[in-house]
């Protein structure tokens, strides 16, 4: 039985969370909670888990580091406080503790991440003689495993198109996803950070590279688009309010170009509501969201992915299955060799182990 730290219970952490509590080949041993709100608290409060664990959050990193877990599940927010979570995490791999986490995008494809993230990384798994792996959904499972399995299907490939299409109304992360998307702000208002120079480029564009690499080809460049969209009606959900002259869709793409035409499209397209954005593509069949991959070639293959829940939005299920992506590979993450480890590193066979148990 694995040991495992649970470090934040935010969108993604708190199903993980219920993950390795459930899991009879997994032992929940500590939780890093950052809220004041959440410190003190046993662990079952903060998943909604139905009996009290005993395993009480805290804010105290070296306490965790000294249970001496097997794996901490990092699912804390890094893209806007990244220097702070390269810290952690450098601390917690040099400790010699495997990690897997959802946060961090850059490293979804860790072989053409930048040196600032990477370089540090690498050093601390080499002093710890540990692991780290980070997936997701998109960056992720819709860049990587679902397009390689489209690309299998095919004889020929002329183009890659890799979107999510999805309706955020209902995904209550104001604070992280609304401000870096720009939901809610004027078009004369400073641009969010998704628009500056490269921060697409910079956390989509490994993905693409990656996929050019396994193609064998050698793209012209990868590059960036946006698009913004701003509503002339007021409109209200559960992400935030927006008003008339305010953002409420954006579409934007990484694109790996060749011959000068976009052959890799890593491509979002969310809004709030239906009534946002009603002449750009919806998700098929009245879904609320899609995870899509389309290949056109011989033959053309097109993969769509829905995730859903009995009690849950469609968005906190995709969240569930982000989660997912990362618990289900502890086992093999912590026999690899030490180092960064990247999606194909991991027999898709390997990460079924262990998923079919009874939830409370």
């Amino acid at each position: 039985m694995r040991r495992i730290v649970q470090f934040s219970t935010g969108n993604v952490g708190r199903h993980s969370l219920r993950a390795v509590i459930g899991r009879p080949d997994l032992e929940l041993v500590g939780v890093h909670a950052s809220s004041p709100a959440k410190i003190g608290r046993d662990a079952a409060e903060l998943c909604d888990w139905s009996e009290p664990t005993g395993v009480i959050a805290t804010d105290d990193i070296d306490a965790l580091i000294g249970l001496r877990p097997d794996c901490v599940v990092y699912t804390a927010l890094a893209e806007t406080r990244p220097m702070e979570a390269l810290e952690q995490l450098t601390q917690i791999l040099a400790a010699g503790i495997n990690v897997v986490g959802t946060s961090f995008v850059w490293l979804a494809a860790p072989r053409y991440a930048g040196d600032w993230v990477r370089e540090p990384l690498e050093k601390a798994c080499a002093a710890g003689g540990s692991s780290l792996y980070i997936n997701g959904v998109d960056p992720g499972y819709s860049g990587d495993t679902l397009v390689h399995t489209a690309l299998s299907l095919a004889t020929r490939v002329d183009s890659i198109t890799v979107q999510e299409i999805f309706d955020y109304a209902n995904y209550d992360d104001a604070e992280y996803t609304g401000a870096a998307m720009g939901f809610g702000v004027a078009e004369d208002e400073e641009l969010p950070p998704l628009f500056l120079p490269g921060v697409v480029e910079s956390m989509w564009g490994g993905p693409v590279r990656a996929l050019a690499d396994g193609l064998g080809i050698v793209l012209d460049e990868v590059r960036q688009r946006t698009e913004r969209w701003f509503t002339p009606e007021r409109i209200d959900c559960t992400m935030m309010t927006v008003l008339p002259g305010q953002m409420a869709a954006v579409r934007f793409a990484a694109e790996g170009v060749l011959d000068g035409e976009p052959v890799i499209t890593v491509e979002h397209v969310n809004r709030l509501t239906a009534a946002a954005a009603p002449g750009w593509i919806f998700p098929p069949d009245g879904h609320v969201g899609v995870h899509r991959v389309v290949i056109e070639g011989d033959p053309r293959v097109e993969i769509n992915t829905h995730v859903s829940h009995p009690l849950l939005d469609p968005t906190d299920a995709a969240c569930i299955s982000t989660a997912a992506r990362v618990v289900n590979a502890i086992e093999w993450v912590c026999n690899a060799p030490n180092g960064i480890i990247a999606v194909e590193d991991i027999p898709q066979a390997a990460i079924m182990n262990g998923l079919m148990w009874r939830a409370k």
